[in-house]
């Protein structure tokens, strides 16, 4: 894991109760995402219920249009503007931070009860590095989404050994 990416994460999981967090320029590299959908109505409960497991919500709405996140709109779910159905890109997925271990687990457990399909249950995968623990799913419309956990304590202490 690079520097960059060890920042982002202490960045993205920082206790926002802090006042110097609350008035910080947001750490992502990215404006948004945009998933079309070929159901909004049902997309939009299913992404309302499962990234509601990690603190986030609608924070931006248009017809046909949410926008999730915790501060900013990050991640949007709409109909695509052409007309056209919705369709996944072989890969693609979208990753999702949790703060702890237990939140990947109810992120997966949401998102099953709401329609996705396991992909991958909560778990470490070592080949993403010691502290990386992670879900895979398939949304209502095929799209590949992950929840993961970087256990910066483990990480800690295998940098001291």
């Amino acid at each position: 894991m690079t520097w960059s990416a060890k920042t982002a994460i202490k960045l993205c999981t920082r206790n926002t109760a802090n006042k110097e967090d609350e008035t910080m320029e947001n750490p992502s590299i990215m404006s948004h995402v945009s998933l079309g959908t070929n159901d909004y109505a049902k997309a939009k409960a299913f992404y309302t219920a499962v990234l509601a497991t990690i603190g986030a919500g609608i924070v931006m709405e248009h017809d046909d249009a949410a926008a999730f996140g915790k501060k900013f709109p990050e991640f949007w779910v709409q109909a695509p503007f052409d007309g056209k159905p919705a369709a996944t890109a072989n890969g693609v997925h979208f990753g999702f931070w949790a703060s702890s271990k237990q939140e990947v687990h109810e992120f997966y457990d949401a998102a099953l009860k709401h329609g996705a399909t396991g992909e991958g249950e909560p778990s470490p995968r070592k080949e993403y590095g010691e502290p990386y623990y992670g879900c895979f799913l398939r949304d209502l419309d095929g799209h590949k989404i992950e929840a993961a956990f970087w256990d910066m304590e483990m990480e800690a202490g295998l940098n001291s050994q």
